[in-house]
């Protein structure tokens, strides 16, 4: 059974840092990209970060030169380092791997059950 599980959420005061992590395990191969989404209250869901198997990053607007998403030593994990937060950062983080295909099954996008991100001014 394939799980997406995120560590790392918490109450900092604005200015401070945070890191999350995450790892996806139940599958021998490696997603095509996995990525931090974010949602707060009363608003969409939004994609924060993104990371491919190649390394290749992308980042929304709002967080860029703040926050940085890198892959960890085992397969299927990833961390973001988030510096400089603001108040407006609060939400709920959840982790997600891309849609891959693997041996002729497509595994759609999984979710972690996300991690709350309370930052305070």
């Amino acid at each position: 059974q394939v799980q997406v599980v995120e560590s790392g959420g918490g109450l900092v005061q604005a200015g401070g840092s945070l890191r999350l992590s995450c790892a996806a395990s139940g599958v021998i191969f490696s997603f095509n990209a996995m990525g931090w989404y974010r949602q707060a209250p009363g608003k969409e869901r939004e994609l924060v970060a993104k990371i491919t198997g190649g390394g290749s990053t992308n980042y929304a607007d709002s967080v860029k030169g703040r926050f940085t998403i890198s892959r960890g030593n085992a397969k299927n994990t990833m961390s973001l380092q988030m510096n400089r937060l603001k108040p407006d950062d609060t939400a709920v983080y959840y982790c997600a791997t891309d849609p891959t295909w693997y041996d002729g099954r497509l595994y759609p996008t999984l979710w972690g059950q996300g991690t709350q991100v309370t930052v305070s001014s």
